[in-house]
């Protein structure tokens, strides 16, 4: 990949499932870019970058994954309505759309381990 076209930014979430949750991921319009464990990279619309990391063995996770944090993605290709639509069919928890003051239709959609992903589009 050509330096320029790396983006400066990514995240990182550890799950307990990498297969369940890519398949979650990409049924909402993700892109799976590679797969080497412990690691599965995913593309949001070429403009954000994601990767589901494997659990390790020894570290126990308990309670609610990533409280008191968004992750980010705005729309493009696939409209709000579209990404709720997909989100729903694969049984996750879905809220809005809610039009912000700072004028953008949102959506929040929980994934299979509890990490609450916010879909933005311009009002």
């Amino acid at each position: 990949m050509d330096s320029d076209q790396v983006l400066s930014s990514f995240v990182k979430v550890l799950v307990s499932d990498p297969e369940r949750s890519a398949k979650f991921y990409e049924a909402l319009g993700f892109k799976r870019t590679q797969a080497a464990p412990p690691f599965i990279h995913l593309q949001w619309e070429k403009r954000a970058e994601m990767y589901l990391v494997s659990l390790p063995p020894a570290v126990k996770m308990e309670g609610q994954r990533g409280l008191g944090v968004l992750l980010g993605f705005r729309i493009g290709a696939v409209d709000l309505e579209e990404v709720a639509s997909r989100a729903r069919a694969q049984g996750a928890h879905v809220e809005g759309p809610t039009v912000q003051p700072w004028f953008t239709r949102e959506i929040i959609v929980t994934d299979p381990d509890g990490y609450r992903l916010n879909f933005i589009e311009p009002a």
